[in-house]
């Protein structure tokens, strides 16, 4: 039996980096006197280590075979910039995937970011539609107030109020709550032509069962009852004439340039000295002076 040469296998070193030139790591034969010159041992030897260099070029992780730097307890790649990965990956990785080779090319990465995308769709649209929803707060029944409408819709209170003398249409008419003479008479059809209404306060307000006198004079029993108003026309005479001493606030005020606050003045004078003496006494009246006076001696008496 022939006993084949045998060949020693050097341990092999550690691969250079990408770009640095290859050392022949080929050992002798003659630094191994008992190995015989084999013509195919330093072949194999160069191509093994050829082929694992082209892979450290390619990226590939490069594991410890039998043969090679695994049984010499010389770690390969050591040396290289992505020594500790392959480490991590070695303790960590299944052999099977250490061993293959992925590479996606551009159809797989254009289809693994479309599944990516699909991806956060699905988690976007999931938390979306799991989110809190603000649940409608109740509408609050409107609770009407009665009283306050009825007070608004309530119609107002009519007056009756009755007008004689030198209007169109004299008698009874109907006016409201807060009209004053002037609405009565346009109410009577107004006043015929030719009568005065200066000694008449149109702007007064009316009361319920008043009576006006246009045009006429007042009857003496109407007088001072705070509840006639005339208007002149007709001859002037001392029976026209309103009484200082007797007429209510409200006749007084029918007075021309004699509202409610001199109306008001005059009766509270009249009380407090218990009479007038005579129609010149109305200057010690605030608010009245000779203008006034003046216009007044034609219309009062006492």
């Amino acid at each position: 039996m022939v006993e084949s040469s045998r060949v020693q296998t050097a341990p092999v070193q550690d691969i250079p980096a990408r770009g640095e030139p290859v050392q022949d790591t080929s050992v002798p034969a003659a630094q191994h006197g008992d190995v015989d010159e084999d013509p195919q041992s330093r072949p194999d030897a160069r191509e093994r280590l050829l082929t694992l260099m082209a892979r450290a070029r390619d990226g590939a992780d490069i594991l410890p075979d039998a043969g090679s730097a695994g049984e010499a307890g010389s770690p390969v790649g050591d040396s290289a910039p992505d020594s500790r990965l392959q480490r991590f990956a070695r303790r960590r990785l299944p052999e099977s995937w250490l061993r293959s080779r992925v590479d996606l090319g551009r159809t797989g990465f254009v289809g693994l970011a479309m599944a990516a995308v699909v991806i956060a769709a699905v988690v976007a649209v999931t938390v979306w539609s799991k989110r809190p929803s603000a649940e409608p707060v109740p509408h609050l029944p409107v609770v009407a107030t009665t009283t306050s409408s009825a007070e608004t819709t309530a119609p107002p209170e009519e007056l009756v109020v009755s007008v004689v003398g030198r209007v169109h249409e004299p008698g009874l008419v109907t006016v409201q709550q807060g009209d004053r003479v002037a609405d009565a008479l346009r109410a009577a059809g107004g006043r015929l032509p030719g009568t005065d209404t200066v000694t008449l306060n149109l702007a007064r307000k009316l009361a319920d069962g008043e009576q006006l006198y246009v045009g006429v004079p007042i009857p003496p029993q109407a007088r001072g009852s705070g509840s006639a108003g005339s208007a002149g026309g007709g001859p002037a005479g001392s029976d026209r004439k309103l009484d200082l001493n007797s007429a209510s606030q409200e006749a007084l005020e029918e007075l021309p340039g004699v509202g409610p606050v001199t109306a008001e003045r005059i009766v509270r004078w009249r009380r407090e000295h218990g009479r007038f003496d005579s129609v010149e006494q109305l200057r010690d009246v605030s608010g009245i002076g000779e203008v006034r006076l003046s216009r007044l001696q034609e219309l009062v008496r006492v």
